[in-house]
């Protein structure tokens, strides 16, 4: 007798061997308390392999059947597939013998609170510095160097020879220039433009393997001439992008509702800047979808009151720079947080600037932030995530906005 019960079932691969009739699936023992039982029990052989996604398919209550035999058809559908937008030729190189390398470009504030946060979290073996200042780049080498007794053993080396980064496995590009008062964003693009002609070729000469991360500002359009410019195919190629904007997001209503800012599921999608689109629909609170609780508890809330929020996420940044007259360690610990998902093919979805052509309707060539799975391989996939009509809309703007900025520059 075979007692059936509705299961949540995570796409695996089993392979099994038993006499007696079971019930399909029966690989949900081995993740959840069983809601089903049979009256005979699986023998599994010493080599089976239980691979586990994360997407979850609902499925009804059936009756007890035989095991399909071994084929083509009984293969069991990756829900990977479905939950995520694959990148095509985004496999993971090959492992090889040597040590890892991190190389961060620009040895200002920003650049300096990510080679601080590599180091203190132990991300590589080597990290390699490089500016066009050879004082302060000899002293910010010093400086950390001084500090090895406290640090995990890193190889810290600089130069304003570009070759200190041969081998690099992550080339993070964090030189630009500031925004000036008063200057228009398309004038700053135009500054840093000539700026990058002069640091990705020779990344390039150097790594040709490499993955590039780009920091500057205006990230989007830098990482898309960064693309440009390098020949390398788009999923090495990646810009921070809303990594940080997602997690002022997630603080900030972490804040209002005096929860811990990691329980707090929010993505802030689109250009790093004033078009930036708030996902308010896909949020959630321990698990909990936040829009979905205010409408079954009958709580009345504004959209301007959302959007008060979000504004408020976009001028924290603003509010960092008049107060201490730049920003650094959020962007460090962002920026480091992008690194270790590339750098230990950890696979974590964040939003970041990638090749948004072919996602959620975007037919230009432009780069803008999405919520991405980053590995070794660079951007492995993108997810899929249903907008709502509003928030895909507000996408499409968003994605506008920039190529007109890139058709201003003739890029």
């Amino acid at each position: 007798m075979c007692h059936q019960t509705s299961i949540f079932c995570i796409n695996m691969s089993i392979s099994a061997t038993t006499h007696n009739r079971v019930c399909n699936p029966p690989s949900s023992n081995f993740l959840f308390s069983p809601l089903q039982t049979c009256s005979k029990s699986l023998r599994f052989q010493p080599n089976n392999r239980l691979t586990a996604r994360y997407l979850k398919a609902f499925r009804a209550p059936m009756a007890c059947e035989s095991p399909p035999l071994p084929g083509p058809e009984s293969s069991p559908m990756n829900l990977a597939d479905v939950f995520f937008k694959q990148i095509e030729g985004a496999a993971p190189p090959t492992v090889a013998d040597r040590n890892s390398k991190i190389t961060v470009v620009g040895v200002g504030n920003v650049g300096m609170a990510i080679a601080q946060t590599i180091l203190t979290q132990d991300l590589t073996d080597e990290l390699s510095l490089v500016d066009i200042q050879p004082d302060k780049l000899r002293g910010e080498m010093l400086d950390l160097q001084h500090a090895a007794a406290f640090l995990p053993r890193t190889k810290i080396s600089a130069s304003t020879d570009y070759a200190v980064t041969a081998g690099s496995d992550v080339c993070v590009i964090t030189a630009g220039a500031r925004q000036r008062e008063g200057e228009s964003r398309l004038a700053l693009v135009e500054r840093n433009f000539n700026l990058f002609h002069s640091i990705v070729p020779e990344l390039v000469k150097y790594s040709p393997d490499a993955i590039l991360l780009v920091v500057s500002n205006p990230v989007d359009v830098l990482t898309y001439i960064t693309w440009k410019l390098s020949g390398f195919p788009a999923n090495r190629v990646v810009g921070s992008g809303t990594n940080l904007d997602s997690s002022r997001f997630r603080f900030t209503i972490a804040d209002h509702l005096d929860v811990n800012a990691q329980d707090v599921q929010a993505y802030i999608v689109g250009e790093h800047g004033d078009s930036s689109v708030a996902l308010w629909s896909t949020i959630t609170v321990g698990g909990v979808p936040i829009t979905s609780f205010l409408e079954k508890e009958q709580i009345a809330y504004e959209k301007e009151t959302l959007e008060t929020v979000h504004r408020a996420v976009v001028n924290s940044a603003y509010e960092v720079i008049r107060l201490k007259g730049y920003t650094s360690w959020a962007i460090g610990y962002s920026a480091a947080s992008l690194v270790r998902s590339l750098m230990r093919d950890q696979r974590r979805i964040h939003p970041v600037s990638v090749l948004a052509k072919g996602f959620y309707g975007i037919e230009d060539e432009v780069f803008l932030s999405l919520p991405a799975q980053l590995g070794r391989g660079g951007v492995l996939a993108v997810a899929n995530i249903p907008f709502t009509d509003e928030e895909a809309e507000r996408l499409q703007m968003s994605a506008r906005t920039i190529v007109d900025v890139q058709k201003q520059l003739g890029v």
